[in-house]
C-alpha cells in the first residue's frame, strides 16, 4: 500500500507531460522515498500524449496510466484515477506544472486531521507567479459567486487544479459524482460537505501556463450557472427533474443520429 496517489489528467499534453512527470518523480523520490504512485489519465488526446505516457510508465515503476481514449473530460479522468488509486492519500494536479511538486507537497503537510485540502490562488498568502488572463479571472470570480449562492460552499477558489483527500472519503463518494463541464471540482467538494467530510483551503504558489483564453464569456456564464443548478437538484428531492432532462437529451441526440 502506497501512502500517496497523485492523479494527473492529461488532455493533449505532449509538450508538458514528460517534464511534469520527471519533476514530480525527482521531488517525491526525495520526500517520500518512493512510497507514492503517479497515475496519468490521458483523456481525449489527439496528439502524442499517450505514447509519451507509455514510455514514462516503463521508465518509472511509480508511474501507471489509463487511456480514456477520446471520451474527453477532465472529470472522468480524475474519477478513473480515484478508482485506480491505492494511496492512503489521493490527490490530483494539472498536467502543465501550474502546481509545482513543492506546492502539492504543501497539501500533504497541511492536511493533518482533515479529510481534504484544496489549494487556493486567491487566499491571502498565495503567490501567483504569472497571472491568469483577465477573462479567466473574471470568469473564476463570477463562478465563485454562483457557487456560494447556490451551493453554500464558502471556498474562495474551488477551481484550482490541486487537491488532496484521504482515501476513506474519496472511496465513499467518487462513484456518486455527477459530471458537468464546469462543476466537477464543485461537485466533489459539495459531496464532501453532504457526507460530513471537512475540507480546508490553503494558499498556494501557482504558475499560470496558458497565456491565451479561448473562453466565450457570453456562453460560459449561463452554462456554468445552469451546471450548478443541475448539481443542486441532483442531490435533492428534485433529482427526478435532472433524470427527466437527461432522458430528453438522450432521446434528442438519438433522434438526430437517426
Amino acid at each position: 500500500m502506497v501512502k500517496l496517489s497523485i492523479i494527473i489528467p492529461a488532455y493533449n499534453e505532449e509538450r508538458t507531460i514528460e517534464n511534469t512527470t520527471n519533476q514530480y518523480i525527482e521531488f517525491f523520490d526525495k520526500k517520500m522515498k518512493r512510497d507514492y504512485e503517479i497515475i496519468i489519465v490521458p483523456n481525449g488526446c489527439r496528439d502524442k500524449t499517450v505514447e509519451i505516457v507509455k514510455k514514462l510508465s516503463k521508465k518509472y515503476k511509480q508511474v501507471r496510466y489509463f487511456d480514456l481514449g477520446l471520451l474527453g473530460e477532465k472529470g472522468k479522468a480524475v474519477i478513473k484515477g480515484f478508482e485506480l488509486a491505492n494511496g492512503d492519500l489521493i490527490g490530483f494536479v494539472d498536467a502543465d506544472l501550474s502546481t509545482s511538486p513543492k506546492a502539492f507537497y504543501n497539501l500533504v503537510v497541511n492536511l493533518k486531521d482533515n479529510y481534504g485540502i484544496i489549494a487556493s490562488r486567491w487566499m491571502r498568502g498565495s503567490k501567483v507567479n504569472v497571472k491568469q488572463p483577465l477573462l479567466r479571472r473574471m470568469l473564476s470570480r463570477t463562478f465563485n459567486f454562483f457557487v456560494r449562492l447556490i451551493l453554500g460552499l464558502r471556498y474562495i477558489d474551488t477551481q484550482c487544479g490541486s487537491k488532496l483527500f484521504k482515501k476513506e472519503a474519496i472511496k465513499q463518494i467518487y462513484n456518486k459524482l455527477n459530471i458537468t463541464r464546469w462543476a466537477f471540482d464543485v461537485n466533489l467538494l459539495y459531496l464532501m460537505k453532504l457526507n460530513g467530510f471537512k475540507v480546508i483551503e490553503v494558499p498556494t504558489e501557482w504558475n499560470e501556463t496558458r497565456k491565451k483564453s479561448k473562453l466565450n464569456i457570453k456562453s460560459a456564464v449561463p452554462e456554468m450557472f445552469l451546471s450548478l443548478i443541475r448539481l443542486r437538484l441532483a442531490y435533492s428531492k428534485f433529482k427526478f427533474i435532472v433524470d427527466l432532462s437527461d432522458r430528453l437529451y438522450e432521446n434528442l441526440i438519438l433522434g438526430e443520429r437517426r
